[in-house]
């Protein structure tokens, strides 16, 4: 085994597990958007001033009643950001800001001359108390680290108290998972005992994962440790903040807030210093999926992600959960019959609940479409996939038998483009391949006659040659039939025979589907018409012409 790397996480000085008992989320968190701080930070090319309003403003939509606004004393262009919100009055009366500042006097002065005039502010203040911290950047004391923690305490409420407000706090052990869960609780104690936090005014306690370095459940023991031992506990809002150093963010956020946290710091879609932050959308869905009302609007996910992208310069992943162009795309022939199938009970049975395989939400729920977003189309695609494709985007039902051979046919299109095939270019194979087909021969005139069985005289036009042959038969389909083998002098079976309805009412258009079988095949055609007579003898001529060109 390696000697270079080692566990850099300590556990709690006891057993924490019992939120292993729990196996869901039942409500959700307070959430707090750090896309403003956090997630701006992090970016090559930092937001612009109106940038960062427009983003404000997406944010509200979603629901976001918390907002990480900035590090007002850091940069002037976070200092005049939060003075044009406030200046313009841009912040609902239902949503806090909240600014950050570290445990030092002159960033804390700095940061209350910011939130002058705002109305419902957070004011979080932190300090880092980790040991790598501790031993290698500041190179103090545990004592000494603690002090920092309480001196910005104590001014920050003696500065609020100066100014009259109710500002709320909030403390964050920065790199608490490197730091020795008592340590970690001896600091946020002597930070509470200063701001003695009441029932109308509770002090946010925010625990950090600021490099994760362990297991999700390591997390939910630091965090289940605190939130036992916590001074004030009933009059504290336990939250969280995980990154995403080892691709676990939302596993770890879902992990503590089993373990008794009640509020998640993060951003949409994880954007973040490193690997990022807790990915906000992807925790909320998560929940969403599991019936908790999550008081977050993603109803319009495609919007939402492609103004995140132009705000911040950054992609969405094709694979983002939830959110991804190909999330709900399903390429596999099984998995697309198995939606079909799924889809088709669903509305058959009237179920209001949503249980359909490969899908984990509705993707209507988040503003995606079935006909271009779910079943996609390409060479691994499957009979029920095409088939679906037809029926959800035109109103074209194939019988089985032929939704296989159709099925062929467009997979064989896609593997010679190598690409995939979108609704309009496979309702386009279909209609060259069966509606259409008119290279050998077309009918003219066809009349039938009633009298002792059904008689048809059938206008036959092979080019510049025309015919008229007439034929008897047991219905209008079959007369029809047997004057085109008498004319050809072809033996064939008709074999398959569907129709349907395109659309509802007197004028509704009928499509007929014709199956022969010759020589071992079967072929076939479909026809399209307001007479369904008329439609099922289109689709007769066109299952001939298929049938006389592979001949050919």
């Amino acid at each position: 085994m390696q000697s270079k790397y080692r566990k850099q996480f300590h556990l709690p000085p006891e057993p924490c597990m019992e939120w292993a008992d729990k196996s869901a989320i039942d409500r959700a968190p307070a959430w707090c958007s750090v896309d403003l701080r956090d997630g701006n930070q992090a970016l090559v090319e930092p937001m612009s001033l109106d940038t960062k309003l427009e983003f404000f403003k997406l944010l509200v939509s979603i629901g976001f009643k918390e907002i990480e606004v900035g590090f007002p004393a850091a940069s002037e262009t976070e200092y005049e950001f939060l003075r044009a919100l406030i200046e313009r009055n841009l912040i609902p009366s239902d949503v806090t800001v909240q600014v950050l500042t570290q445990a030092r006097e002159h960033i804390i002065k700095k940061t209350f001359e910011a939130i002058r005039g705002a109305k419902n502010v957070i004011v979080h203040v932190y300090n880092s108390t980790s040991v790598a911290q501790r031993e290698q950047v500041f190179r103090k004391s545990k004592e000494e680290i603690k002090k920092i923690a309480v001196e910005g305490a104590k001014l920050l409420k003696r500065l609020t108290e100066e100014a009259g407000e109710n500002y709320r706090f909030e403390y964050s052990p920065e790199s608490f998972t490197g730091t020795e869960p008592e340590y970690a609780l001896e600091v946020v104690n002597a930070v509470l005992e200063i701001w003695k936090p009441v029932a109308e005014r509770k002090a946010i306690i925010n625990l950090p994962a600021t490099v994760e370095n362990a297991m999700p459940h390591v997390y939910a023991q630091q965090v289940g440790y605190l939130n036992k031992h916590l001074l004030f506990r009933e009059n504290v809002v336990l939250s969280l903040h995980p990154h995403n150093d080892r691709g676990t963010g939302v596993a770890s956020a879902e992990f503590g807030l089993l373990a008794g946290a009640d509020r998640v710091e993060g951003t949409l879609f994880g954007n973040g210093e490193r690997t990022g932050n807790c990915d906000l959308v992807t925790l909320a869905m998560n929940m969403f999926s599991q019936g908790v009302e999550t008081e977050l609007d993603f109803s319009d996910m495609p919007e939402i992600s492609a103004r995140y992208q132009q705000f911040t310069g950054m992609p969405v992943s094709a694979r983002q959960p939830y959110a991804g162009e190909l999330v709900f795309a399903a390429f596999s022939g099984s998995h697309q019959d198995a939606i079909a199938k799924g889809m088709a009970y669903r509305a058959e049975k009237g179920l209001a609940e949503w249980n359909v395989p490969y899908l984990p939400v509705d993707p209507a729920d988040v503003g995606r479409t079935y006909d271009s977003d779910v079943i996609r189309i390409n060479s691994q695609s499957g009979k029920g996939g095409v088939g679906y494709v037809l029926e959800q985007a035109y109103g074209v039902k194939l019988p089985p038998a032929m939704k296989e051979a159709f099925s062929y046919r467009v997979k064989s299109i896609s593997d010679a483009r190598h690409s995939e095939l979108k609704a309009p270019e496979i309702f386009e194979a279909f209609v060259n391949g069966y509606l259409s087909p008119r290279d050998r021969f077309e009918l003219g005139e066809v009349h039938f006659r009633q009298k002792d069985g059904i008689s048809a005289e059938v206008e036959i036009i092979c080019g510049k040659e025309r015919a008229t042959v007439r034929a008897a038969g047991n219905g209008r389909l079959d007369a029809v039939s047997n004057a085109l083998k008498e004319y050809f002098s072809v033996s064939y079976t008709i074999t398959g025979y569907e129709q349907h309805a395109l659309s509802a009412g007197s004028f509704a258009q009928a499509v007929s589907y014709v199956g022969v079988a010759a020589d071992g095949e079967t072929y076939w055609g479909a026809g399209e018409n307001s007479d369904i007579i008329k439609a099922s003898v289109g689709a007769l001529v066109s299952a001939l012409n298929n049938y006389f060109a592979k001949r050919k």
